[in-house]
């Protein structure tokens, strides 16, 4: 899927109220360039792509945003719309069967709640870029998870810190709950996340501190498509560029939110210390 370019770029200029030779000599083209590129006549080049849409962020036109809002008003009484932030490009259809199968729940095709949660998992890379997804959850089966020792737990199994108890009934109980649905809402857990959840399976904190703590760094909502039923109430429809300087913001906003996190983490361990239960009394 290709970035809506040409519209993108007429909206931005308009936006700013600039005709095409004063849009041209800002971004520092000729002005056919422009015209062409309106027209949908020409591909972009890497070097205009970062141009127009890194002037447009330093303009306060974000773009993207924008059109979340617009897609956001067009959906149906059963419709979500979601966001994948993809490293690279996506070719084909959504795959279920292309992710890794040490992610939170296992293999499956994951997505967010808005835009702005998916911009923060991959600006990092290169030639990340979102995508904005249409999901009808229409006649599925869903399995909502929340910030509890069963969410907890069932991360520890699928990233690979519980195989000493993988055939405790237990354990068996929630993987099975994991599989019986067409898709997953639960909580995002990312490494930072991930560690808390390992020291709860280490023996280091109870689940009521580790339940805490998680609480505290709380990222948003995920939903993980893992039937190929869920895949096909799911279309992809814009792709999303994100400039350098839109990247870098997003880089800070997520560093300040893990700094207040990590002493909210911290606040949590001392406050709830001694309350619940550690990983060998649950699965005694």
């Amino acid at each position: 899927m290709n970035y809506n370019f040409p519209e993108d770029m007429k909206s931005i200029r308009e936006i700013l109220g600039l005709s095409q030779s004063e849009f041209a000599e800002q971004i520092g083209v000729e002005q056919v360039t422009v015209s062409r590129n309106e027209l949908g006549k020409t591909e972009p080049s890497a070097g205009l792509l970062e141009a127009v849409y890194a002037y447009a962020f330093a303009k306060n036109v974000k773009i993207n945003r924008l059109k979340e809002m617009l897609w956001r008003d067009d959906l149906l009484q059963s419709e979500k719309l979601l966001f994948h932030g993809a490293k690279s490009e996506i070719t084909g259809n959504i795959d279920i069967h292309r992710g890794r199968q040490n992610n939170d729940f296992g293999q499956g095709f994951y997505t967010g709640e808005s835009y702005e949660q998916a911009i923060s998992f991959v600006s990092g890379f290169e030639h990340s870029s979102v995508y904005y997804i249409r999901f009808d959850d229409s006649n599925l089966k869903c399995k909502r998870y929340k910030v509890d020792q069963e969410w907890m737990m069932t991360i520890a199994y699928y990233r690979g810190v519980l195989d000493e108890y993988k055939d405790h009934p237990v354990i068996q109980k929630l993987i099975e709950a994991s599989k019986d649905c067409d898709y997953i809402i639960a909580p995002i857990a990312d490494n930072r996340m991930f560690q808390i959840i390992n020291s709860f399976i280490a023996g280091e904190l109870t689940d009521e501190q580790c339940k805490h703590c998680l609480a505290a760094t709380n990222l948003g909502m995920q939903y993980i498509f893992i039937s190929e039923r869920a895949v096909s109430q799911a279309k992809l429809i814009e792709r999303c560029y994100i400039s350098d300087n839109e990247k870098e913001y997003y880089k800070r906003v997520r560093f300040e939110e893990s700094v207040l996190g990590d002493n909210k983490v911290k606040l949590a361990r001392k406050q709830y210390r001694g309350q619940g239960r550690y990983i060998d009394e649950i699965l005694s």
